[in-house]
């Protein structure tokens, strides 16, 4: 009996160091600030990223599409044609983008349109704060980033999230790749495994190497994305001429998306 306890101990100790250690070896390897970090100096970098989409000129699922594949091609996402797929980039009714600001007065043009819906990179994430393991987490300049490593599945920040802009792998995403999908995916993206959350990472890996978000750039000019801290900035400069509408802005989360209306 002593013996066993014994190892117990030694073991709980063990455990409790890895702990400790743990967290600052994963930021440090998915970009968040524990230790610094290596960039590259042709990179894109800002204070607190956002992103403009203007839905006079994308609001149709035929105008999404293309963003929408360009996303799901370069973040090797499957296509699941069931209720479990997996989503980075969707579109959505009025209604369900926007469910705080109903109006039964509304331009049936606006109320038609299909809108563009993502992970919103909240300035205040519950996601965030949910997450046991920290496998979710915000980064300096406003993402809010996973390391699939460190996720459990346990699905808080499904739960907690109120724009329901994350997706559970229920099985291996490869196993829903047709054989020649599989020889296209992309190798500079992981690919996930079964029983993880994944979503919209603003394409942090673009951005790294100085290249705009890849549906920014297939929007050809409906989509802004810049520094939410730079008066100077193209998308503060659309938010000063533009009208726009944030989700949910009662839940005090503070979307860094915005649409034009």
């Amino acid at each position: 009996m002593k013996q066993n306890r014994r190892k117990f101990i030694k073991f709980a100790g063990a455990a409790a160091a890895a702990l400790c250690v743990a967290p600052n070896v994963a930021k440090a390897a998915s970009g968040g600030h524990a230790a610094p970090i290596m960039t590259n100096p042709k990179g894109l970098s800002a204070k607190r990223w956002a992103m403009v989409i203007d839905t006079t000129k994308l609001n149709t699922v035929e105008a999404l599409q293309p963003l929408i594949d360009v996303c799901h091609k370069i973040h090797n996402v499957p296509n699941i044609d069931s209720n479990q797929d997996v989503k980075w980039l969707w579109p959505g009714s009025y209604e369900e983008t926007f469910t705080e600001q109903l109006n039964p007065h509304l331009d049936d043009a606006v109320k038609g349109r299909a809108y563009a819906l993502l992970c919103n990179h909240c300035d205040n994430p519950p996601c965030v704060r949910v997450c046991p393991t920290k496998a979710t987490f915000k980064r300096p300049d406003g993402i809010v980033a996973m390391d699939y490593h460190r996720c459990i599945g346990c699905r808080y920040c499904m739960a907690g999230c109120p724009y329901g802009s994350r997706s559970f792998n229920f099985s291996e995403p490869r196993e829903h790749f047709t054989e020649a999908e599989l020889k296209e995916l992309d190798p500079k993206f992981p690919t996930r495994m079964r029983g993880v959350v994944e979503k919209c990472n603003f394409c942090v890996e673009r951005l790294a190497k100085g290249e705009r978000p890849a549906c920014v750039e297939a929007s050809k000019g409906a989509m802004y994305f810049g520094d939410l801290s730079d008066p100077e900035s193209e998308v503060r400069q659309v938010l000063r001429e533009r009208f726009t509408l944030r989700r949910k802005p009662t839940a005090g989360t503070e979307p860094s998306v915005y649409y034009i209306i």
